[in-house]
């Protein structure tokens, strides 16, 4: 097959990844050095039923309860007596930047 340069440089450069990206090949249960176990494992989790996948009716009433109240949220973790209050808020800044001086 024969192609423009100008194509072949884009189709060489979708190949190409920008500084500080890795390929995910080399990540994850097809990562070169774990393959072999963590294919067995993925094989064992696709092969048990899905109950035993699931979480115990325990953990689902834990997750069913009502968040706490903002009362509850004030009290003192350590000592359960003092009520804590707002300092301050904290400004967002948005990520990857570096958050703002504080001089």
């Amino acid at each position: 097959m024969t192609i423009a340069v100008d194509e072949f440089i884009r189709r060489f450069l979708l190949h190409t990844l920008p500084p500080g990206f890795q390929r995910i090949r080399h990540f994850g249960f097809l990562a070169n050095c774990h393959r072999k176990g963590k294919l067995a494992l993925c094989r064992q989790f696709l092969a048990a039923s899905v109950t035993d996948l699931l979480p115990s009716p325990e953990v689902c009433r834990e997750w069913l309860k009502p968040p706490a109240t903002a009362e509850s949220l004030a009290v003192c973790r350590q000592c359960g007596k003092g009520v804590m209050q707002r300092i301050q808020i904290l400004p967002v800044y948005p990520w990857p930047l570096h958050p703002p001086d504080t001089a």
